[in-house]
């Protein structure tokens, strides 16, 4: 009996449409995979739009306790979008302490904005700020300025 070689997990796509830049997904030191710029992004530029399935709250607690990975984004006090279905690639986007780009909800959209000039092969970071109240989640974003958690302070 011979064994088939294993292929390799081929990366996430992204949504061209959503995406204000040329990125492209590959491995990330941080976690799993990330998103990289593949071309200069200036300071204060809309870069991609974080988009999923509109669901209530109460749907995405239950969500996150049915499954281990969960590509959850909050709106509001009632909306969250699960960027698990129909996500634009952003769901991909990595938390780092010192983030290089931020998210902005603008009348039910998302989307994430460049905080500094983003190099070509740079890795898209956005600080999760998870509640001070919430779980605690470790961080691993290996920033000289780590909180070591992915909630505030």
């Amino acid at each position: 009996m011979t064994s088939s070689p294993k292929r390799a997990e081929s990366p996430p796509s992204l949504d061209p449409k959503h995406c204000c830049f040329r990125l492209r997904v590959g491995r990330s030191p941080i976690e799993g995979w990330g998103v990289y710029a593949e071309e200069p992004i200036p300071a204060n530029r809309k870069v991609i739009e974080y988009t999923g399935e509109r669901i209530s709250r109460r749907e995405a607690n239950r969500r996150s306790e049915a499954s281990r990975k969960v590509f959850l984004f909050t709106i509001d006090s009632y909306w969250c979008k699960d960027g698990a279905i129909g996500g634009s690639g952003a769901e991909y986007i990595n938390h780092c302490c010192t983030p290089n780009i931020r998210s902005v909800v603008l009348k039910g959209h998302i989307l994430y904005m460049s905080l500094r000039p983003i190099a070509p092969g740079e890795e898209l970071t956005v600080d999760y700020n998870f509640g001070k109240h919430e779980e605690k989640h470790p961080c691993r974003c290996g920033s000289p300025h780590c909180r070591g958690t992915l909630n505030e302070e």
